[in-house]
């Protein structure tokens, strides 16, 4: 699956997606920086999911109707890295048929997945 992570997910969850076998492009590593537009530019040329913290991008798609093919939003603020790494992996065991064209959020509560954002 083919991803985009924004400089504000830890390093440690890119390489744990990348060790699963996933395609993971890290803004810090290419682009550090640029603005929320430009990412998600950059994941739509490269059909990628966006994996953010970024609350920002739920206006961009969903108010600006900016095009994306897909947002994960990442709400597990106090938690651990290790424990963000074990519970992005399990949405994504059990939801990676449903994230493309959705905008998924993460919390420690709940997931919710709205669909059709395309």
């Amino acid at each position: 699956m083919n991803f985009l992570a924004d400089e504000n997910i830890d390093r440690q969850i890119v390489e744990t997606l990348r060790d699963q076998g996933n395609n993971v492009i890290y803004i810090p590593e290419i682009n550090p920086g640029i603005n929320d537009e430009k990412v998600l530019e950059i994941a739509k040329e490269n059909k990628a999911i966006l994996i953010t913290s970024d609350k920002d991008f739920g206006e961009l798609v969903f108010r600006r109707k900016l095009i994306s093919t897909g947002v994960i939003l990442i709400r597990l603020h106090g938690y651990s890295t290790k424990r963000k790494q074990i519970i992005i992996s399990d949405f994504l065991s059990n939801h990676s048929s449903e994230i493309e064209n959705s905008f998924s959020v993460i919390t420690k509560d709940n997931i919710r997945i709205r669909y059709r954002i395309d």
